[in-house]
């Protein structure tokens, strides 16, 4: 508030000191105008009455007080100071409705996007989410975790668009997989009931015709496609403009072997962190993104088996962290860069991760970006890994 006081004070001076045919009242404007920038509506219109103040003490000093000059430089101020008062008292109300709106999302984010756990079983678990839009906190990157009775499961979806549509499209499928992922079905049904109630939903709104806002299914809910029900018809379309699509990866890591099963729908692969080294867990038969499982040939969904020592360092991610690019167009080279973090926690992997791609993109994202880092804890010497049938060192670093 010095700063505005101080203007008054000095353009004040200056007029007063200035000669007769000079007039520097006219830039008393500018302390309200500032005020209004930096402060409050109480603020601006105290200072808008001491520069209209201080423009009749200046035609006091001059001996011009009756002057029509100075009634049109007096009325003048009085008009601006009065607009910018009505444009901060504007600016608060929104302001205040721009914070509820805030905490609004921030408690959306908390119930929807749920923290992971940092442990379950001898896993050690963290997560980051990056959105592309400023000022949001959620949008079409998801993750969850759940346990059953003798597993951790895991997944990490990309679904198709950004921004809030995209958040009301993350919401269906996190429900629908906290609403099976904790019961003992298999990983492909769940995979079945992903892609099924995704294309319910897409069905539901087609037929309906225009779509309104969109809620996830509550855990509890029967499911749209029962997870036991393999034979039920699926409807065939092709995709049209409105319909929901997700890349998605799911994981059931067991504790009692030193392996983990995956299905990939359509999602980036996996990396797998040893000994300085990123190895890239390539799944042979990729299904299609859920939401397009009732198009014709779609390949039905098998869980493909990688190694999972202790101490390894699984790394999932979305494809707004490949795909990121620096000012000459380059993609982000994650699998180059991330084997020299193999050492580290899932915390400290993970805070790594941000800096170095927002070092890598100017700090600017174009899409959303969400990463999972899962370390497998030291095992009791009791437990045994049992034969796999695949071996993701076979491919050496970065899946070569």
């Amino acid at each position: 508030m010095l700063i505005p006081i101080g203007l008054i004070v000095a353009v004040c001076l200056a007029d007063v000191l200035s000669p007769a045919d000079i007039h520097l009242g006219p830039l008393l404007v500018s302390a309200p105008a500032i005020t209004a920038a930096i402060a409050g509506p109480g603020p601006t219109a105290m200072i808008g009455a001491l520069a209209v103040a201080a423009q009749v003490g200046i035609g006091i000093a001059r001996h011009a007080l009756f002057t029509e000059n100075l009634y049109a430089q007096i009325g003048s101020l009085v008009v601006v100071a009065a607009l910018l008062l009505v444009f901060t008292v504007v600016r608060e109300r929104y302001e205040r409705q721009l914070v509820k709106t805030r905490s609004v999302a921030a408690v959306a984010q908390k119930v929807l996007l749920r923290p992971l756990p940092e442990r379950s079983a001898d896993l050690e678990i963290a997560s980051i989410y990056l959105p592309a839009e400023e000022e949001a906190e959620m949008g079409g990157d998801l993750f969850a975790a759940a346990r059953t009775a003798q597993s951790t499961r895991l997944i990490i979806g990309d679904v198709r668009g950004k921004g809030l549509p995209a958040y009301s499209q993350a919401a269906l499928l996190l429900g629908a997989f906290r609403a099976v992922a904790h019961r003992q079905a298999t990983l492909p049904n769940l995979a079945r009931h992903l892609d099924g109630a995704v294309r319910w939903d897409n069905s539901q709104w087609r037929n309906a015709g225009p779509r309104p806002r969109r809620t996830a299914p509550a855990a509890g809910d029967p499911a749209p496609a029962t997870v036991a029900d393999r034979n039920a018809p699926a409807p065939v379309h092709a995709p049209d403009a409105e319909e929901i699509f997700a890349t998605v990866s799911l994981f059931d890591i067991p504790d009692r072997l030193h392996e983990l099963g995956t299905i990939s729908c359509g999602h980036p692969p996996a990396l797998l962190l040893r000994d300085g080294r990123a190895i890239t867990l390539h799944v042979e038969r990729t299904a299609l993104p859920v939401g397009l499982g009732g198009l014709p040939g779609a390949p039905d969904y098998e869980v493909e088996v990688f190694p999972f020592e202790p101490g390894d360092l699984l790394l999932l991610y979305t494809d707004g962290v490949t795909e990121a690019r620096d000012c000459d167009g380059v993609f982000y080279p994650l699998a180059e860069r991330a084997g020299a973090w193999s050492s580290g926690s899932p915390r400290q992997v993970l805070r790594r991760l941000r800096e170095d791609l927002l070092t890598h993109t100017n700090g600017r994202l174009t899409d959303d970006a969400a990463a999972v880092a899962v370390r497998r804890g030291p095992a009791p010497a009791s437990r045994t890994g049992r034969h796999h049938r695949r071996h993701a060192d076979r491919r050496g670093p970065g899946g070569a």
